[in-house]
């Protein structure tokens, strides 16, 4: 074969097959039947084999013909299936939709993103599960999960919805009565909330910053007496003055803003923890699935954080 046949081409040998007569075809495909033959010849004479055996009274296949006949109606077929199953995915997004996120974003953030987005989309069904941990997508328990930081699954499709840091933080009357550490490991002296969550290394902070061209990174194991796997239990602690805290931006904002929670070494940084929506390859093509990712991207836009397209 000199040259890559068609799709074009598949459809018109197809017309030929199903028709009957290269005369059938011709009135079928809106073209006169020389010039059909003519189409056909430089067909067969490109493929290097003949496709169909004329006489003056029928047509009819080659064995080659046969054979490319059964190829071409799959391949149109698939062909077929991938513009009806794009069709489908750009219309409007219905079904159930099943929604995972961590327990204190989930309920400040996400569930309210949720109220507003089935007022637009009401032919969607969303259930919202809260958990500590993240579940395993190969379980196929949810469409869409929302977690802090990139998932390691090759099989899943993760697109960062917002970016998000974490800060160190601590209530003034903490700080009034106890000093505000300099160095990272200053803070090996004072009382640290700690949160239990997922596989992160419990009590241990990294932090890093940078020294002209150099990063300096340093891990210091905190302690402290309260300890908790609820953020937003960790924050009204803080709040309380019980200690210096680490968590995510998104949930300190607000008390940074009003100064009840004053950051703590703020020239140094420590491990971001990216919104992202992870869902399965298999449903990158649905509807309901990509609407709400999108959707929920555009929302977190209104908090200054930009999200990957």
């Amino acid at each position: 074969m000199n040259a890559t046949l068609q799709p074009v081409e598949l459809r018109f040998f197809a017309a030929i097959a199903t028709c009957g007569s290269l005369s059938a075809a011709a009135r079928e495909l809106g073209i006169s039947t020389p010039a059909v033959s003519q189409r056909l010849a430089q067909m067969e004479s490109r493929i290097g084999v003949p496709l169909i055996s004329r006489t003056t009274r029928r047509m009819s296949l080659t064995p080659e013909g046969d054979v490319f006949l059964e190829h071409a109606r799959r391949i149109l077929a698939d062909i077929d299936d991938l513009d009806h199953l794009m069709t489908v995915s750009r219309s409007s997004p219905k079904g159930l939709l099943r929604v995972n996120a961590t327990l204190g974003f989930g309920r400040l953030q996400v569930a309210p993103v949720i109220s507003r987005f089935v007022k637009q989309y009401r032919e969607v069904d969303v259930q919202l599960q809260l958990s500590v941990s993240p579940p395993l997508l190969a379980d196929d328990q949810f469409d869409v999960c929302i977690r802090f930081g990139e998932p390691n699954d090759a099989r899943a499709v993760a697109k960062r919805v917002a970016s998000n840091r974490r800060l160190l933080c601590a209530s003034p009357g903490y700080l009034r009565e106890y000093g505000e550490p300099k160095t990272p490991y200053d803070l090996v002296t004072h009382n640290c909330i700690t949160i239990r969550q997922g596989d992160e290394a419990y009590g241990l902070w990294r932090l890093s910053s940078r020294r002209g061209a150099k990063r300096v990174e340093a891990a210091v194991k905190v302690r402290g007496n309260l300890a908790t796997n609820g953020g937003e239990i960790a924050v009204n602690w803080a709040l309380d003055g019980h200690g210096i805290l680490m968590r995510a931006e998104w949930d300190l904002q607000r008390y940074l803003t009003s100064g009840r929670l004053v950051q703590v070494l703020p020239h140094f940084d420590t491990p971001n923890a990216d919104i992202y929506a992870i869902y399965p390859q298999r449903h990158q093509l649905s509807a309901r699935i990509r609407t709400f990712v999108d959707y929920l991207a555009e929302s977190f836009v209104r908090f200054g954080n930009d999200a990957d397209q």
